[in-house]
């Protein structure tokens, strides 16, 4: 499992975010972890839209994004998050049993890149669906979405002769990164009831303006991060987070957006102070 790396700054932030944690948050999916996505040059929560049970933001090409993780846990928890189904610290094709982040109780942390080692990171960024990484590593069926599978620790009773041994080598967990891992049962992607739905809701939308997005492997940012050991309480999620995402103009014709009002003319702005020098002029001379 993986660590970020968060230092006596960020320390402090935690202890905020804990104090925020019960509080709901509109741009949140999730109950054991609340998933957000944010536009990291503007500093934007992406809305979430609910639409015939998937959620759905919009992504606007070139934009870096982050995506934040919010534990309401007491306990600490195990996040494995897909991006377009791959694995964003190991570039496998996503599965439960792999590698993710490990979130202390009630702690915040935002993962803004694909992993390249214990220091670094290739940024997140909304771009054409060919210059995804997915698709440019042969795996195009899942781009538009991301995931986050959530695992609770399984608790251990330790008898107090046993308290100082090493542990068995059946207790043991693979190390991964500020993240942690999970098994091979699925993407971290939609139920499996929803593709149908999915296909019949295009079918039967226009045909969209442009072509879809992706997420690219951006620039190379600083990112520490450090291996935990972690232990799951069961082989299958606790709960899985889908959000899914395209451009504005798409979900406007797939009719999970209202269609946009045209602009309005603006009428001209009337300036209750027409004339605000600072100090008051000379008079004209005699």
């Amino acid at each position: 499992m993986l660590r970020n790396n968060l230092g006596p700054v960020a320390a402090t932030l935690a202890l905020c975010a804990a104090a925020v944690g019960s509080l709901p948050s509109a741009h949140a999916v999730g109950n054991l972890v609340d998933v957000q996505v944010v536009d990291r040059g503007t500093g934007e929560t992406l809305t979430p839209v609910l639409y015939k049970g998937d959620w759905w933001i919009a992504g606007n090409p070139g934009a870096r994004y982050g995506v934040t993780l919010l534990s309401r846990n007491p306990q600490r928890t195990l996040n494995v998050v897909s991006i377009d189904g791959v694995n964003a610290i190991s570039g496998d094709t996503a599965a439960w049993n792999q590698i993710g982040y490990v979130l202390d109780a009630y702690q915040r942390n935002q993962i803004d890149g694909w992993r390249k080692n214990m220091n670094q990171l290739a940024a997140f960024e909304f771009t054409a669906l060919p210059d995804s990484y997915a698709a440019r590593t042969g795996r195009p069926a899942n781009v538009g979405v991301i995931g986050v599978a959530t695992f609770s620790e399984r608790r251990r009773v330790v008898p107090v002769a046993r308290a100082r041994a090493a542990p068995a080598e059946a207790d043991r967990t693979e190390p991964a990164p500020s993240p942690a891992g999970a098994p091979p049962s699925a993407n971290a992607d939609a139920p499996s009831s929803q593709p149908t739905t999915k296909a019949e809701d295009r079918a039967r939308a226009p045909a969209q303006p442009l072509g879809r997005i992706g997420t690219g492997h951006g620039e190379i940012e600083e990112s520490s991060i450090q291996y935990v050991a972690f232990q799951r309480a069961q082989s299958t999620p606790n709960e899985i987070v889908t959000i899914h995402y395209d451009r504005v103009e798409n979900l406007i014709a797939l009719g999970i957006l209202p269609p946009a009002l045209p602009p309005v003319a603006r009428a001209p702005v009337a300036n209750s102070f027409p004339n605000s020098g600072r100090f008051v002029a000379d008079p004209p001379p005699r």
